[in-house]
């Protein structure tokens, strides 16, 4: 009675722990990224500013320290404009002899300018003709195509709107506020407007998307929520915003990447079942249950997440002293080690690396947990997370046969962080429909990132096309990745 007890308490203490670390500390078991680089910024400010200040106070070394800087900055884009200003001499007498000067050289620098965004009016001329012999008709040209009949955006604005409020986070109040400051008066409910209408023609190329990946042999899964608002109740409900992410990269596949994101309003196992119907192939998922029913209709096999099953372990050992937790991340290290040195290979030689090294690595993990959960309390935080390794372990190991499997499901992970950031910005979609929309745009920004594509020129010129009337036989000339060959590179 005493030890079940004791065994109790020390299992309240792990979720009293868990849950102040949820509620107090870092959710990320690293630094992220964008708050690093944050840090950053303040501490080369800080350097900036003393170097400025020494300059001042001791300008005998600044030519030097500029021959420093010039040679850490590298070359500056070739397929800039350049705007040369020759700054010469008033006199060219000889001041000794008074003889004419020639030019023997010329010393030549270069700095990155900015010509602030504006916005410009096209105005479209047709003139009407008309015979004076006979009085039958009135020949015109015929207008162009719009996206938004009588309204008053070209595609490249709306394309604009587009990739500032889903690649650069802004909601379409702050571009209003944006666009008033150059006496641009555009009411939120207008750029609104314009969003859906571009949605609206876009999402033929999401479902083309999103077909060609469900074509690929191997895809990453995972879902996040997505706040909707829902009068009836006033307040939001939480939508669910399901990714399907393919990236052959790490073993040097020659398919493109991208991903596709896909709204529901609810986490129900029909939903992935549904979004990847006629899949086949090797699915890298979280441990949501969900996607074992996906699997048991055939023809798909799942591999398991270690960042996930890390996860658990570390939540354990991050609060304070915990031997086995630190112990078994130091087991996981050792097969992400491995995975560092075989990243970029192609699948056959990883598949070699992995059954050479990997795993006896493995059956030597798989022992010492099964060892480690007969010693402990099989209520506590740590026998479940070892039980979650244990239960999966065959989807786990599953990247050990085949090399075109990653050892976690991170490259979906990546894909998802754009969409918290604008979630964290929005904080919610206003309908099911406003985040259908979110999902078939960031869709394809998401996937022009991926392959190094521009996603406004990319957007521009998709959305000029579709208006045009771009055959749907041809609608895979639309998707990103076939705008890698137009060396549209990214800037966003």
């Amino acid at each position: 009675m005493l030890l079940a007890e004791r065994c109790e308490s020390e299992r309240l203490r792990q979720i009293i722990k868990e849950l102040q670390r949820h509620r107090f500390g870092r959710r990320a078991e690293t630094l992220p990224e964008d708050q690093m680089l944050l840090g950053l910024e303040d501490v080369e400010q800080v350097a900036a500013y003393s170097e400025t200040a020494h300059d001042v106070s001791a300008p005998e070394g600044r030519e030097a320290r500029a021959r420093k800087r010039r040679g850490n900055r590298g070359a500056l884009p070739a397929h800039l404009p350049r705007i040369e200003v020759v700054v010469d001499i008033d006199n060219k007498t000889c001041p000794c002899c008074q003889g004419e000067l020639h030019r023997i050289g010329e010393d030549r620098s270069e700095r990155l300018d900015l010509v602030p965004a504006q916005f410009r009016i096209l105005v479209t001329r047709r003139p009407k003709y008309a015979c004076r012999a006979c009085e039958d008709g009135v020949m015109q040209a015929p207008a162009p195509a719009r996206l938004v009949e009588g309204g008053l955006p070209t595609e490249a604005t709306v394309a604009q709107v587009l990739v500032s409020k889903y690649a650069d986070h802004l909601p379409l109040y702050r571009q209003a506020q944006i666009y008033a400051r150059q006496g641009i008066e555009l009411d939120r409910s207008t750029l609104a407007d314009w969003v859906g209408q571009a949605a609206f023609h876009l999402r033929p190329l999401h479902e083309r998307l999103l077909g060609k990946l469900r074509q690929r042999l191997k895809l990453f899964a995972d879902e996040t929520t997505m706040p909707v608002l829902d009068p009836g109740r006033g307040r939001t409900k939480t939508g669910q915003l399901w990714a399907y992410a393919a990236d052959d990269r790490p073993w040097d596949g020659a398919d493109p990447p991208g991903v596709a994101y896909v709204y529901a309003p609810d986490r129900k196992a029909d939903r992935p079942i549904a979004h990847l119907a006629g899949f086949k192939g090797i699915l890298q998922v979280d441990g949501y249950a969900g996607y074992s029913k996906l699997a048991e209709r055939g023809g798909v096999q799942l591999a398991f997440c270690w960042s996930h099953m890390r996860r658990n372990f570390y939540e354990l050992a991050a609060p304070g002293p915990a031997p086995i937790a630190s112990e078994a991340l130091q087991h996981i290290a050792e097969f992400y080690a491995i995975e560092k040195d075989i990243r970029g290979r192609s699948a056959e030689e990883r598949r070699l690396v992995r059954q050479q090294k990997s795993w006896p690595l493995a059956e030597a993990f798989k022992r010492w947990l099964c060892a480690k959960l007969a010693l402990i309390s099989q209520k506590g935080k740590l026998a479940e997370a070892i039980r979650y390794a244990l239960s999966r372990w065959e989807g786990l190991t599953r990247f050990i046969d085949d090399g075109r499997i990653e050892l976690d499901n991170n490259a979906v992970e990546r894909s998802i962080r754009p969409i918290t950031l604008n979630r964290k910005n929005a904080l919610f979609a206003g309908s099911d429909g406003g985040a259908e929309h979110w999902a078939i745009i960031a869709s394809l920004i998401e996937t022009c990132k991926l392959n190094d594509v521009n996603p406004l020129v990319y957007l521009t010129d998709a959305l000029t096309r579709i208006v045009n009337g771009h055959p749907n036989s041809d609608i895979d000339q639309l998707l990103p990745w076939a705008y890698c060959r137009h060396d549209i590179k990214a800037v966003a």
